[in-house]
């Protein structure tokens, strides 16, 4: 992983050194996005928008609710790495009272107990490091990232509970399911595109990843919408 992260910031170095345009790839990400809209058109939003008429509300909260838990573990430990030790403690308890009392996670009484949910990855980690961002790249079915982001994924991956989660099938099962509850989830952001879809996701992606890295302090222009 140290070797791994060296070698990420000497590209990142070079790259930042060799591109004054942070989208030096828009030709291939194009042609990368085309092909992600139509997967999502012909496979991925037809069964969410399925399971989103079939689904109850207070199923999705309870799903919602699943999925969130199992991501507080990275957010705690990425808080630690970011030098925030109490909101890393904040995660910690959250984790703890939402698989207890929470039934495995699908009640949040965390929330009601004043425990503030956070949204932290390894891509805000290494931000908060000094690593620069990279340019923009559009990855096949994954959607918009970063050359930074795009590492940090992997160590993401790493922080997941789910991935240790056997038998196998049955993890990529939860898995399948994840996704679908996340694209309905966003059923209705689709209204809200407008112009030029390639610049709208990358404009969008990246302020909302300035957003992120910065805690909040910026406005973010996208909060309603996704």
């Amino acid at each position: 992983m140290i070797r791994g992260l060296c070698l990420l910031i000497a590209f990142q170095l070079f790259s930042v050194s060799c591109f004054a345009n942070e989208d030096p790839y828009e030709g291939v990400n194009r042609k990368i996005q085309n092909f992600n809209d139509f997967a999502d058109a012909k496979l991925i939003r037809p069964i969410a928008v399925g399971y989103d008429k079939v689904m109850p509300n207070p199923g999705k909260r309870l799903v919602s609710n699943f999925f969130g838990n199992l991501v507080e573990v990275g957010n705690g430990l990425n808080n630690l790495l970011q030098g925030k030790p109490k909101q890393a403690g904040n995660d910690v308890s959250r984790v703890l009272i939402n698989t207890t009392i929470g039934i495995g996670g699908l009640f949040d009484p965390a929330t009601r107990m004043g425990l503030r949910a956070s949204d932290e990855d390894f891509g805000q980690t290494l931000a908060v490091w000094g690593v620069p961002r990279g340019p923009y790249i559009v990855l096949p079915f994954l959607g918009p990232t970063t050359v930074r982001d795009v590492f940090s994924r992997s160590v993401d991956s790493r922080l997941d509970p789910l991935r240790y989660y056997y038998p196998v099938n049955h993890r990529n099962s939860l898995f399948g399911f994840s996704v679908l509850h996340t694209r309905s989830q966003l059923l209705a952001a689709d209204s809200v595109v407008f112009g030029d879809r390639y610049i709208f996701f990358r404009d969008a992606y990246l302020q909302r990843r300035e957003f992120q890295e910065k805690d909040g302090e910026i406005e973010d222009p996208f909060d309603d919408e996704f």
